[in-house]
């Protein structure tokens, strides 16, 4: 519970994101970041990176979502997910209707499994600064 207290609050201040990124201490609440530290590299818990079934080989397997290269952005940020057309993968300002938070921290409703499929997942730390780039407005920064 105080663990979940520090995640929230830290969500709320950039400064300290960098205090919950976990296995990824570099993350920021920018979208070059979690490209780059998330969706492309695996981390020191085992995650795999998320290209490695998110990518341009075999993206048309997995959802349709091709996270790697400079198309990421326009796959997630008010686009539509293929495997549930009622939802949007990333709606800016709201993180709460965001599809790619729905599908990172296993909520009910989602179609298919959590991601990453089979984990490790991504931590508290890690989907709260996720979290935060979707509050403000997931800028293409």
């Amino acid at each position: 519970m105080l663990l979940a207290a520090c995640v929230c609050a830290a969500a709320g201040c950039d400064e300290k994101l960098s205090d919950v990124a976990g296995p990824t201490p570099n993350l920021t609440s920018t979208f070059s970041s979690i490209q780059r530290d998330i969706f492309n590299a695996p981390d020191s818990t085992g995650r795999p990176a998320c290209t490695s079934c998110h990518n341009a080989q075999s993206f048309r397997l997995n959802g349709n979502l091709n996270l790697s290269g400079s198309g990421a952005y326009a796959q997630l940020v008010s686009a539509t997910s293929s495997a549930k057309p009622t939802a949007t993968r990333v709606v800016a300002g709201n993180p709460d209707e965001s599809y790619l938070i729905q599908k990172v921290e296993g909520l009910p409703g989602i179609v298919g499994q959590r991601m990453p499929l089979n984990g490790p997942y991504l931590t508290a730390g890690q989907i709260a600064i996720i979290r935060r780039w979707i509050e403000l407005g997931a800028q293409n920064n």
